[in-house]
């Protein structure tokens, strides 16, 4: 996998996704290899490396970003009754760019 997944193959349209919500600035769609029974990726469209790298100009797709984050998870919470939210940090992050993932039900894979 390179780097940047989401930029090199998402954005680019290398890997075809199925999306769940967009605006001009993020796209959330299900994840293209889910590791939970319902798993979404929620990306901004321009590239930030992760929540550390973040700079004061970016405070606007911040808020757009969580805006549609929250409108996910109340999708799944309306559809499911629960959701959880998560962003990875460091090592933990495989993909070098900014991503929440929002996701609901049993683990389907590690």
């Amino acid at each position: 996998m390179s780097e940047d997944f989401y930029c090199d193959e998402v954005l680019s349209g290398k890997t075809a996704v199925e999306k769940v919500y967009e605006t001009d600035r993020v796209l959330a769609y299900f994840h293209t290899r889910p590791f939970y029974e319902v798993h979404i990726v929620v990306i901004p469209k321009k590239h930030i490396s992760s929540l550390l790298t973040l700079e004061e100009s970016d405070h606007d797709l911040l808020i757009e970003l969580l805006e549609v984050v929250k409108k996910v998870a109340a999708q799944l919470v309306a559809q499911y009754g629960a959701s959880r939210i998560l962003t990875n940090l460091g090592h933990y992050q495989d993909s070098k760019h900014l991503h929440w993932h929002v996701y609901y039900g049993k683990q389907i894979r590690s």
